[in-house]
């Protein structure tokens, strides 16, 4: 199973740490406290265990059209004015604890600009996330700039991109992961849709499954 850039130490801390636990539990076996080093040894393994099934990074086959970001539910899709788009497509995806928490790239493009924009830690599907801590990138592409908003949210305290700016994309590439989060919303000219492939409360693949046709 391949697991995402900037989490492996995650779950390397977490096995060491449960490994030396079991351990000393051996030496210290004829002390009362052997029993709670080998109880804490069990769940430092389990978060191991739970991390290797979070931060996991399969590959995928990817879609046609803007594909989504991210995997998870469509919490909303709206139309809004964007200061950098103009009329723009907002597709807002809601990533619960079991999805992949990589996020990918919707279409081909350069990166114009990312940067991250520091904020308060709240749940993701509340109006108030606004105000959370994330990254934002734009995305030149032959269709107009695209916009990618990662939203950290309660559990989630670091957004790592895989990206910078300039570099070239292509469709699908990973562009970063939400360490234990959270959503993510991608706005797409208007002008270039023509035709909207999701509705709220879908569960879609990022990479694989299509948020939008464009026009030809």
């Amino acid at each position: 199973m391949k697991i995402a850039k900037g989490t492996k130490y995650w779950i390397y801390l977490s096995l060491v740490s449960s490994l030396i636990l079991f351990l000393l539990s051996f030496v210290f076996i004829s002390y009362k406290f052997d029993i709670i080093l080998w109880f804490i040894g069990c769940i430092l393994l389990l978060v191991a265990i739970f991390f290797i099934i979070f931060f996991r990074d399969p590959d995928r086959k990817i879609g046609k059209g803007i594909v989504a970001c991210a995997d998870g539910k469509i919490r909303e899709i709206s139309e809004q004015n964007e200061k950098d788009i103009g009329k723009a497509i907002c597709v807002s995806t809601f990533m619960n604890v079991h999805n992949v928490h990589v996020n990918r790239a919707p279409f081909n493009g350069v990166v114009k600009d990312i940067f991250h924009i520091s904020g308060i830690h709240i749940p993701a599907f509340k109006k108030e996330s606004e105000k959370n801590e994330r990254v934002v990138i734009f995305l030149d592409t032959t269709i107009g700039q695209i916009k990618i908003v990662q939203i950290a949210g309660t559990f989630a305290r670091r957004i790592v991109p895989y990206i910078n700016r300039l570099d070239k994309i292509k469709k699908g590439d990973r562009i970063g992961i939400i360490r234990l989060g959270s959503r993510v919303d991608l706005y797409i000219p208007k002008k270039s849709v023509k035709k909207i492939c999701v509705r709220k409360g879908d569960k879609v693949i990022s990479g694989e499954d299509s948020i939008a046709e464009v026009n030809d």
